[in-house]
């Protein structure tokens, strides 16, 4: 599931990108050094590989309950071993940043790069990764506040005008 503070930061990028113009998607072979560059400088400044930042201990963790609930004699050495083995595959971390730089390279122009990491590293859009979340969250709790009130009042309101619309076709219609 998507955190908050993943979809303010998205929501944020998709609004510069709008407001930039829309681009045309490039072959990752047209991606030149100087834009895997400046991808791998907005990837850093808006955070968006830091979520991944989790597979690789959650995926240890997992194992480590598998074999130990498998073998449970061996717990230590299980953890010792997983644990040592998922030190040794951070190092394929960076495989995962470079799909990611190729992935922004061919999303944006490097024009667009550049404006994105420009704002997202400036003071505006780092309060806007500090506070957006915030500001998300209080602004769906007003959504559902909102939408409970209408939700209300309209059923309130269509239910007086239905009844009154048929109290008044029931004056009309003839009598039997």
């Amino acid at each position: 599931m998507m955190k908050l503070s993943q979809l303010g930061k998205l929501t944020a990028a998709a609004i510069i990108v709008a407001a930039l113009g829309a681009t045309a998607v490039r072959a990752a072979d047209d991606v030149t050094p100087e834009q895997l560059k400046a991808a791998r400088a907005t990837i850093a400044a808006v955070g968006a590989t830091t979520k991944f930042d989790v597979i690789l201990p959650t995926i240890a963790e997992q194992l480590k309950q598998q074999l130990i609930q498998a073998t449970p004699n061996f717990e230590p050495v299980i953890n010792e071993v997983v644990d040592a083995k998922a030190i040794e595959f951070a190092k394929r971390r960076t495989d995962l940043e470079n799909e990611a730089a190729k992935v922004y390279a061919t999303s944006f122009t490097l024009e667009e790069l550049n404006a994105i990491t420009a704002f997202y590293t400036s003071p505006a859009g780092k309060k806007l990764i500090a506070n957006g979340p915030i500001a998300l969250r209080e602004m769906n709790k007003a959504a559902d506040i909102w939408a409970t009130g209408v939700s209300r009042d309209l059923t309130k309101s269509a239910s007086e005008a239905i009844e009154a619309k048929l109290a008044e076709a029931n004056k009309t219609a003839p009598q039997q």
